[in-house]
């Protein structure tokens, strides 16, 4: 039962993913990270099969990479949010990667920003996001008490009322979540929420 969310504040992005690495009724693993660090300032939290999740992030992470490392400038988040999308497409007519993705950026011009791409290619601009089971109880969550000028510690409250509201209604909820921000210092790890230790 995955689930990845994130939100947009007045000068930040957080991304919010569970940590569980589950197949069918078993838990193999409570400590996988699904949110990856594509650059010094975006983050990717990304939720679908295993394999698809981890060779389509690794694929679109040295991706990034190359093209910064050729062009002496990084990719704005819109422009690698956008690559994704198109190698997502490429893929839905050959072998389609199961992957939903939460992209978050800070780009000095624009701010912060964060963007929704699903597994058919599906990309928008928005100011929050959620795949997964849990995106259920966090959209709602996030509707009710979501507003644009969010501080950060605004952010991590709402994040936290929607890890309590997803570990409290889902029947099989993911234990251990990690939050994730970016801003002008770049992207970093915030925290780890726990309740089970491996």
């Amino acid at each position: 039962m995955e689930c990845v969310f994130g939100m947009v504040g007045k000068d930040f992005a957080l991304v919010v993913a569970d940590s569980s690495a589950v197949n069918s009724i078993l838990v193999h693993k409570s400590n996988e990270d699904k949110i990856m660090v594509l650059d010094s300032h975006k983050l990717m939290g990304a939720s679908g099969e295993a394999g698809d999740r981890a060779q389509f992030t690794e694929y679109v992470q040295k991706n990034v990479s190359l093209y910064q490392y050729r062009n002496n400038i990084p990719l704005t988040t819109k422009a690698a949010a956008n690559f994704m999308r198109g190698e997502l497409a490429t893929a839905l007519r050959k072998n389609p990667y199961m992957v939903n993705i939460v992209l978050a950026g800070y780009d000095k011009e624009t701010g912060p920003s964060l963007y929704f791409i699903d597994y058919i290619a599906t990309l928008h601009k928005v100011d929050k996001a959620a795949f997964g089971y849990g995106s259920y109880f966090a959209l709602s969550m996030m509707d009710r008490h979501y507003h644009p000028n969010m501080t950060v510690d605004e952010a991590i409250k709402l994040a936290d009322q929607c890890i309590e509201e997803i570990r409290s209604r889902l029947v099989v909820a993911p234990q251990n979540f990690i939050i994730k921000i970016v801003d002008k210092d770049g992207a970093r790890e915030h925290s780890w929420r726990r309740t089970t230790k491996d």
